[in-house]
């Protein structure tokens, strides 16, 4: 017997928005390093894309919450493969000998040129925490019976953020040469909190999307049955 799938109209479009957000963060965002001063803290250095990285977390929340486990799965599937794919162009485009006269190449080579070493560990990084932050948030959302949806998902963010950050900065990093030990530790507790609070921030236009995403779906799916195998491809 072949059980009918259902079909929703906006899921398409949050899943590019998730996959798009999570491309530009990785190869626009970590090229640069930003300066703010902020009251009281003084100038805190960080890298551009945690601004914007966040925001992924955020179509995860919202994926998982509207459209259940299953299907934000294989959005975070998607978007591994995009990873991979615009990593392996980035590679590709920065070895191809440049023309001759052609000033640029050292610019791509900052720009795009990261080691395969921080790409594999942003990667690794990115399919543990997601996945956890989806774990987490569709247990909670079957334990609380759909309560505290705003909690739900700054504890599910704190999880999947805590593992990407405790992973992304030992394995891009330690014992490298690019930067001292002590300072990896740093930069991952600071990258930690900002990304944590990002979400808070974007919090309350979170709720909204999700409850008009709801409504215009009708769908507020339980996880109550679900394989939670992140390897399973099934919705």
């Amino acid at each position: 017997m072949v059980t009918e799938q259902r079909t929703y109209r906006y899921f398409d479009l949050v899943m590019v928005a998730f996959v798009v957000v999570l491309i530009c963060s990785n190869l626009i965002g970590p090229a640069k390093a930003a300066t703010l001063t902020l009251p009281v803290i003084g100038p805190v250095t960080f890298g551009a894309g945690v601004l914007f990285f966040p925001i992924s977390y955020i179509f995860g929340d919202v994926l998982t919450e509207v459209y259940g486990y299953a299907r934000a799965r294989r959005v975070i599937w998607a978007g591994f493969a995009a990873l991979i794919f615009a990593a392996i162009m980035a590679a590709v485009i920065v070895a191809l000998p440049p023309a001759p006269g052609w000033p640029n190449q050292h610019i791509y080579e900052v720009a795009f040129g990261n080691t395969w070493r921080i790409a594999g560990a942003s990667m690794i990084a990115y399919f543990c925490g997601e996945f956890v932050n989806s774990y987490v948030l569709a247990k909670m959302k079957v334990r609380s019976e759909g309560r505290h949806m705003s909690w739900r998902f700054v504890a599910s963010t704190i999880a999947g953020e805590a593992v990407d950050s405790s992973l992304f900065y030992p394995l891009a990093f330690y014992n490298s040469g690019i930067m001292p030990n002590d300072l990896v530790l740093t930069l991952m507790i600071s990258q930690f909190v900002v990304k944590t609070l990002v979400e808070i921030v974007f919090l309350p236009i979170t709720v909204r999307v999700v409850a008009a995403l709801k409504g215009a779906e009708n769908e507020d799916y339980f996880d109550r049955n679900t394989d939670f195998n992140p390897f399973k491809l099934d919705a």
